[in-house]
This record gives structure tokens, sequence and C-alpha cells, in this order.
């Protein structure tokens, strides 16, 4: 598994981080797959960073991937985020404690603020992490879900590692302003969503996509604005054109979805899911596939209109007017 250094930052990530949002979740388990077999899986495969946030199930997630390692704890890199309702500093405080009881751990590796809270100074925020780094219950600094201005204003603030966004060849606003200045400062990129929910190959057509599945801005589901119509009309376009290049080259769908997201400057890992074991080894196997620069070429050709269609918003769930990310 490759390992890339994230940002300036201390720590070294493979190119894959298990989500674990579902460990916490009984009802995905069976006495013969538990959450142990898949983080067990993970880590034989090299996979040894796990992202996990205290309001997954309510903090259930926490501690089943806190007991899931076990003894491997020491081989793992443990990032978890802390809700935007917690930030001021007595609840950053309180928050990153209580994360550090349910995982079972004295440190949090990566300790990330899940999204902004404009009601609550940066400058306070971050003094309260960086006390928390200072005492060692933290080694690194992120935030998720910050854009442009709020990641600009969050390093005149404190420390920075990573910022976690959603980016994958379907949802590339990031590209447009936030993913060059994360590489103009040293940021390292996490991403999420790589497969945006649909790049597996099962539909090829948004209307196929089951309803609980269509709820990024970009699907357009129970939509009657016309542009939104267009929009989903193009992803359709791209998912056809992804299957036509999947069967020309002999790659799987998620194979060039991951093998283009992992290609692109500034990503230092991407965020997968996993229930069974056999999901981790065929991800694995995908993050092994280096794509040459003809079929990045080809991907980035296929994929521009769309780019372009959704613009620089990169909240993937709102519209600008709307827009969570700043």
């Amino acid at each position: 598994m490759e390992i890339r250094q994230l940002g300036n930052s201390s720590l070294n990530l493979p190119v894959l981080t298990l989500g674990t949002w579902e460990l916490g979740d009984p009802s995905c388990w069976t006495p013969g797959n538990q959450p142990e077999d898949v983080v067990r899986a993970a880590l034989d495969h090299g996979i040894n960073s796990f992202d996990c946030a205290e309001s997954y199930q309510d903090g259930e997630t926490e501690i089943a991937l806190g007991r899931a390692l076990g003894k491997d704890r020491s081989r793992a890199i443990i990032g978890t985020k802390v809700s935007a309702g917690n930030l001021p500093p007595e609840r950053v405080v309180a928050s990153c404690e209580a994360s550090l009881r349910r995982l079972g751990t004295d440190t949090i590796d990566l300790y990330q603020v899940h999204w902004p809270n404009p009601e609550v100074p940066f400058e306070d925020t971050c003094g309260a992490l960086e006390r928390l780094r200072q005492q060692g219950k933290i080694r690194e600094i992120g935030v998720s879900n910050f854009g442009p201005r709020d990641m600009r204003a969050w390093l005149r603030a404190g420390r920075l590692a990573s910022n976690q966004m959603c980016y994958n060849a379907l949802f590339r606003a990031i590209e447009f302003e936030l993913l060059p200045d994360c590489i103009s400062n040293q940021i390292g990129l996490i991403a999420y969503s790589p497969l945006m929910g649909v790049l597996g190959g099962r539909w090829l057509n948004v209307d196929e996509i089951p309803r609980e599945r269509r709820n990024r801005r970009i699907f357009g589901t129970d939509s009657t604005d016309p542009e939104r119509i267009t929009t989903a009309a193009e992803v359709t376009r791209v998912l056809q054109g992804f299957a036509a290049l999947s069967d020309e080259c002999g790659l799987s769908m998620p194979e060039l979805a991951i093998g283009w997201l992992l290609a692109q400057p500034g990503v230092t890992t991407t965020i997968f899911g996993g229930k069974q074991p056999g999901q981790i080894e065929r991800n694995a196997r995908a993050a092994a596939v280096k794509l040459d620069s003809g079929i990045l070429a080809r991907i980035n050709q296929l994929t521009d209109p769309l780019k372009q269609r959704v613009g620089p918003n990169a909240d993937p769930w709102l519209e600008a007017d709307e827009s969570r990310v700043r």
C-alpha cells in the first residue's frame, strides 16, 4: 500500500483510509462478520488509517473502532471529528476527552473539525485544539468541509494539517479554488465519497439509481429545475462513458475512479467504506492500479463538462445559495 505524507504534518497515511460510520451500527453485522473482521482485514492489507467522528452512531462507532483495534491500536492512525456544535473551547476539550475514552486511547492522531461553525471564532477553537496538541491528547489538527474562505480564515488563526472534502471524478468542485489552496499551503487533502455512491458500475443512468442514493445535488432528485435536470443528464453521460472506458481498457469502474482520484495533485488519501473483508481486498487492489497519462486525460475530458456545470460550490448536498462550504 502506497504511503503519503499528510501535508506538512507528522502523519504518513496509506492512500486508502477505512471509513468507519457503519462500525457502530449493529444492523450491519452478523455473527460471522463483525467489525473486528473488517478492521483486521484493513490492517492486513496495509490500510492502517481509520476515519471516525463523535457524531457517528452517537459515539457508538468510536467505541466499536476502539474495541476492534484492541491490541493493534499502536499499528493504527485514528482520525476522528468534533461536531460543529461543540467548537466553543470548553466543549472542544470535553468532546476530545470523551472521544479518547470511547476509542480507548491516550492520543487521537488527527482531530478534525467536522463542519465550520460561523458562530464560534476560529481563534477560540484553534486555541483549544493547540492546547490539546501540546498536552499530547491529539497529534495533528485538521478540518472537514471547509471551503476556500473558511480555510484561509482558519490558517490565519492556527495550524492545519488537512482538509477533508467530497472529491471524485463526478464532483470536481474543489479543483476551482480549494485544491490549489491546499497544495500551495501544504495542506493534505483527504477525499471522501471516491465513488459518489454510483461509480461502482451498478447503474449507468441516474433514473436507475435508488432514490435513497440520489441525495447529492448533481443527481437532480425530484427536481423540476431545468438546470438540475440537465446536470443529472450529464451525470448519466459520464457514467456511460466510464463504463465504455472500463470495457476498453479492462479495468473496473472503481479501479478507474480510484486510480484517477489518487493521481490528482494534493490528494493524500481517500476514504472508502466496507462491511466485509472481501470489499477491503477489492479496494486495496483498486488502489494499486496506476493509470497511464492517456487514460487520465480521457477521464478528465469525459468529466470536464460536468465539472464546469457543477461549478465551484463544494457542498455536495446544497446549492450555492445555501452552501455550508464557503
